[in-house]
């Protein structure tokens, strides 16, 4: 490990204030979103069932690039904003590179992840509305305890639907999903008719984010009083994501640098769009040449051989139709290490980047990623969560490659989250007995071909 250590704080009157909308910027705004029954664009009245108000017009709005984050939110953002960004001295010395690395740790969160930007916001807009239950669904768990951690602090009750792989794989962020006050069930399960449905077909299926969202969402539109919450794709997670990039940008200023490359894990695009979007406004506006990559597994590779069209958000077809990069809402991955990373589609607005050419994305394999977070971890003290293991994967092949040739950079990824509570999957990858999963270019062709084509 190195003896260097530098780190970049900002101080409690220098956090923003405001989030950054993406969506005001873009010179080809992303498709609307789609009326599953009329198929007809979506207002935000149409949403008002299933989200906060507030929040259903966070997600429509392609006008205000600043929205102001409320003052209860920012004061529960102090208790662990800034997070810090790090010059990773010990990465670099490890793989030999004469590259600048640089991660923002998101990790120090009380609940060891970025997931609780959202968490709190989300919350807080339910408790303005009078909510009283909020229901969510989680795959590793970071958003299930983010959410579970806001819920409780801002006096609702919560309900959490956890992948059931992941339930079993990692008992103890169903303990603190519990510990919080949470109520979480393993999904598919026989407390809707979604779940039902799926166990049906398959008992033992082990569960999918598309079918842990369905039981959800059919939880929040049959309780009274009760909404929905989501910890991605959607538009308005990813804007209170951007508290990441908004600090970064200061912080990477302090060091007196500035990004060549900026690189996210990939699930549904939160942590990405967080990391991303406020330096990629500096690509839309000012010309500048920074490269943005998201990483998502090889098991689950929907921005780099998914189709762009409208499809569900979830398995049931409850939620809206969304233009995304997509693997189909059917489509079940394999029971990676990396939960939060088992989505079959990507949020609107990173679909349209990409198919813009604004960013680019890779896909790398479950093994490959660990080797990276176990690097990473004795180069910097630091185990990494699975997910954030794409990201160091991807930021270590980014700097090889320009060392390679000859050039000099300076690349950023997100840590989006610790690791301590996956040590299993550690132990796995230690013994030689984790697995790879790759999805075939047929099982890719038969899936998108079950798809309705809307447009």
């Amino acid at each position: 490990m190195s003896t260097k250590q530098k780190r970049y704080f900002l101080s409690e009157d220098e956090i923003p204030t405001q989030w950054y909308n993406i969506q005001a910027d873009m010179v080809n705004k992303p498709l609307p979103p789609i009326h599953p029954a009329t198929k007809q664009p979506l207002n935000a009245e149409d949403l008002y069932p299933i989200f906060a108000k507030e929040l259903c017009h966070q997600e429509l709005d392609k006008e205000n690039a600043w929205i102001d984050i409320p003052e209860e939110v920012l004061e529960k953002y102090k208790y662990y904003r800034s997070t810090p960004l790090v010059r990773a001295y010990g990465l670099e010395e490890a793989i030999g590179t004469k590259c600048h690395i640089y991660f923002k740790n998101e990790s120090v969160s009380p609940v060891g992840s970025h997931k609780l930007n959202s968490a709190l916001a989300q919350a807080y807009y339910c408790k303005q509305e009078g909510i009283t239950n909020v229901t969510t669904e989680t795959g590793a768990g970071q958003w299930g305890c983010a959410l579970s951690y806001a819920a409780k602090v801002f006096g609702l009750d919560a309900a959490v639907y956890q992948v059931k792989i992941s339930y079993e794989q990692k008992p103890y962020r169903r303990s603190i999903m519990q510990t919080y006050g949470a109520q979480v069930t393993p999904s598919p399960s026989m407390s809707t008719r979604a779940g039902k449905d799926v166990l049906t077909k398959d008992p033992n299926n082990q569960g999918s984010l598309g079918t842990a969202i369905s039981e959800a969402v059919e939880l929040a539109m049959t309780t009274p009083n009760c909404k929905y919450v989501l910890g991605s794709v959607l538009n308005h997670v990813a804007l209170h994501q951007t508290i990441i990039g908004l600090e970064a940008e200061k912080q990477m200023e302090k060091a007196g640098e500035y990004p060549d490359v900026v690189i996210g894990c990939f699930g549904g695009g939160s942590n990405f769009g967080g990391i991303s979007f406020p330096f990629m406004r500096h690509k839309i506006k000012d010309g500048k040449n920074t490269r943005f990559v998201a990483a998502e597994p090889a098991s689950c590779p929907k921005l780099t051989r998914g189709v762009f069209q409208y499809d569900f958000g979830d398995l049931s077809g409850l939620t809206p139709l969304l233009p995304m990069y997509t693997l189909g809402h059917n489509f079940m991955p394999a029971n990676i290490h990396a939960g939060g990373l088992r989505y079959h589609g990507a949020g609107m607005i990173i679909s349209q980047l990409l198919k813009d050419g604004l960013m680019e994305a890779v896909d790398i394999k479950q093994s490959e990623t660990f080797k990276a977070g176990l690097l990473f971890s004795k180069a910097e003290g630091i185990i990494p969560a699975p997910e954030s293991c794409h990201a160091i994967a991807a930021a270590i092949n980014e700097a090889k490659k320009y060392d390679e040739a000859g050039e000099e950079k300076v690349i950023l990824f997100n840590l989006s989250g610790h690791g301590l509570i996956d040590m299993t999957a550690y132990d796995q990858y230690l013994a030689g007995s984790l697995q790879d999963y790759e999805v075939t270019d047929e099982d890719v062709a038969k899936n998108i071909a079950e798809l309705e084509k809307v447009i």
